[in-house]
């Protein structure tokens, strides 16, 4: 299954947390997939919490930046390929 199939936004709980600390969002696909995801339970009325997510990445996202719970000591030091962060 590729990202998205693994939601189920109609039967999941109003808050729905998405764990990053063992997986490494790499580049822009990735970024549009976790938007998309955002966008989709926000109209939804659902609450997504992202958790562990790189400061690349949150900078590169759009409509989820404000659904990230930043942790400066637990959150992951990777870079997102990206030439919007040149």
């Amino acid at each position: 299954k590729n990202f998205a199939e693994l939601f189920d936004v109609k039967n999941d709980p109003k808050n729905v947390i998405v764990e990053f600390k063992h997986s490494r969002v790499s580049d822009h696909s990735a970024i549009e997939a976790i938007d998309t995801l955002a966008d989709k339970y926000t109209k939804a009325g659902k609450q997504l919490h992202l958790r562990h997510l790189s400061k690349d990445c949150t900078q590169l996202l759009h409509k989820a930046r404000d659904l990230v719970e930043v942790n400066v000591i637990e959150d992951p030091t990777y870079k997102v390929a990206s030439d919007k962060l040149a």
